[in-house]
């Protein structure tokens, strides 16, 4: 039997009103296994907030003001008087549930998907007009419940409190085996797609899963590196080893299909059209027809070659005026790993291997856009040591050890790679990405920007919970608070996030959506805030914090630094064990 709208805005509000999340996983786990073949993976889309994956590219559009009139035109309400609601209630979804039928007309999942994306992906003249009237003509059709929740998709703020680890957890319950978790979880690893894998989970089960494999034009989610102190930490846990530069840049995984050449950043967003110059450059230097390559692009001082740092290469990430800036600010792809390379998929094979490979494939000869990182093989503290310098002395932020046998850990953080960055024996140089949640109104000075200080957390990938560790009151510029509060309160929510814990209330919450890079002196234990309590009456806290650059594009709310990084990072500052891992001996 076909899944009804109702069934699914009847699911999504029991989600919004629970906060426990063996609840949620249950809730999630029922409807899909209620959709067919034909709705799972789309019954998925919609749980996320979205109609496709990531990396596709596909948007409504429609700011609030015409969102406004559409709900305006379905009901018969004066737009003056939706506006009034908005201002208000602060949601169009819950002016939806005010002004629409309890009852609608029934109609199904499918149908509802359909008509959204139709509406999408219209475009070219009259591309607005017709969203508008699309919608109101959806909405027309929609009982209250199911008309706040369509809104809420549209307008990007679904606000369930479930984050993708929540849907996998209920993707195994739907299927009635828990055991399945970890092979969904490696394929959407390997192919960026929770509705990808939830249908090849109902159409294949699970073998399907174990034969999913990468392929050129889905990114894969992008490896991640631990920390530690010192060259002698690095050898005694990992043995000889690969050093590379650690670049601070965009992380770009390059994607090539024949002609075709797409580019994804850490995200999993697709930003070709931002770097044409790397785009030109891979069939040029890349020997493979198809391809699937990892790398950072840096900004680069054409007269010297000297290195730019984040600050100045960030200005890439644009969508006008694209030709301007690559003359000012050109990149450099130091290129570091390959995943994939006609037909064969190198993501098991130990680094050794996939470095050779990367150096056959790879024509990066003096002056080309895409370069080979440097690599240092070698068991000895001295010369990991000297290398080190070297890089810092190049104005880089230090450099990667990578484990020689290891495969690439596709979505995963391991020892396998240990980044070590200068400071990291004096204070807290290393900055903690924090994911923002809410603000605090200025006082003195700051009353006239409408905020003085910002709430930050850290990601619990085991909770899928976002726990606070900083209140964070300095950093910005002036117009960067006015920038700052304006991009907050786009994404302002009248209640605490349903995936945050906090004991702080800020004057404003926000949902977890942006991302800041955060330097502070120390990580101290406090008993204002929430990482790291698991149950004790104190977590783990930022000593002074202040805002780095700019809100980080590249990174989702699941990338920031976790709550198990700002453990490891205390001990690290005080010079205690991280959490046990066998150490290999050094060869």
């Amino acid at each position: 039997m076909a899944l009804t709208m109702a069934a699914l805005a009847a699911a999504f509000q029991a989600l919004e009103q629970t906060r426990r999340r063996g609840e949620m996983v249950a809730v999630l786990g029922r409807l899909l296994a209620s959709a067919d073949m034909q709705e799972i993976a789309r019954v998925v889309y919609l749980c996320q907030g979205r109609l496709r994956p990531p990396f596709e590219p596909l948007e409504f559009g429609l700011q609030a003001t015409l969102m406004s009139r559409a709900l305006a035109e379905a009901t018969g309400c004066p737009l003056e008087e939706v506006q009034a609601r908005y201002q208000r209630l602060g949601d169009l979804g819950t002016v939806a549930g005010e002004l629409l039928p309890p009852v609608g007309a029934g109609l199904r999942v499918l149908e509802v998907y359909d008509r959204l994306y139709a509406i999408a992906a219209l475009s070219g003249s009259g591309a607005q007009g017709g969203k508008v009237a699309r919608l109101a003509e959806l909405l027309r059709q929609l009982s209250a419940l199911e008309g706040r929740y369509t809104l809420r998709i549209v307008q990007g703020q679904l606000r369930l409190g479930v984050g993708d680890a929540t849907i996998l957890d209920a993707l195994a319950a739907s299927a009635g085996d828990p055991g399945l978790r970890a092979l969904l979880e490696r394929c959407y690893n390997l192919g960026s797609d929770l509705g990808l894998a939830a249908q090849l989970l109902r159409e294949q089960g699970a073998e399907g899963l174990r034969r999913f494999s990468v392929c050129p034009g889905r990114p894969v989610r992008p490896a991640l590196a631990q920390r530690l102190t010192s060259p002698e930490e690095v050898l005694r846990r990992i043995g000889r080893c690969q050093v590379e530069p650690k670049y601070d840049g965009f992380r770009l995984q390059v994607h090539r299909l024949g002609d075709t050449v797409r580019l994804f950043s850490r995200s999993l967003e697709d930003v070709s059209g931002q770097f044409p110059e790397v785009a030109q450059a891979v069939p040029r230097q890349l020997q493979a027809r198809e391809a699937i390559l990892e790398g950072e692009a840096v900004g680069y001082l054409p007269e010297t070659g000297e290195f730019l740092p984040f600050q100045v290469t960030s200005q890439r990430r644009r969508k006008h005026n694209i030709a301007a800036m690559q003359e000012t600010i050109p990149l450099r792809l130091f290129v570091f790993d390959l995943l994939y390379a006609d037909g064969e998929a190198y993501l098991e094979c130990p680094l050794s291997v996939r470095r050779e490979a990367l150096e056959r494939c790879l024509r990066a000869t003096e002056g080309e856009t895409l370069c080979l990182s440097p690599a240092l093989v070698t068991a000895d503290a001295a010369r990991f040591q000297e290398f080190f310098d070297e890089m810092v002395a190049e104005g880089l932020e230090g450099v990667v050890a990578k484990r020689l046998d290891s495969p690439y850990t596709a979505g995963a953080r391991s020892y396998n790679w240990i980044k070590l960055k200068r400071g990291y024996r004096a204070e807290l140089a290393d900055t903690v990405d924090c994911v923002l949640v809410g603000y605090l109104l200025g006082r003195g000075q700051r009353a006239r920007f409408g905020i003085g200080s910002l709430l930050g957390a850290v990601y619990n990938p085991e909770r899928d919970r976002f726990e606070t560790v900083a209140k964070i009151g300095s950093g910005l510029s002036d117009e960067g608070w006015r920038r700052m509060k304006e991009a907050l309160d786009a994404v302002a929510v009248p209640h605490r996030p349903a995936r945050v814990e906090s004991v702080l209330v800020p004057d404003v919450w926000c949902e977890p959506r942006y991302v800041v890079a955060v330097q502070a002196d120390e990580i101290t234990r406090s008993p204002q805030h929430t990482a790291g309590r698991d149950g004790s009456a104190t977590g783990y806290a930022l000593r002074f914090p202040r805002v780095v650059g700019w809100i980080r594009e590249d990174k989702r709310p699941e990338d920031a630094t976790t709550v198990g990084e700002i453990l490891d990072l205390f001990r690290l500052r005080r010079h205690e064990t991280t959490r046990p891992e066998p150490p290999l001996p050094v060869e």
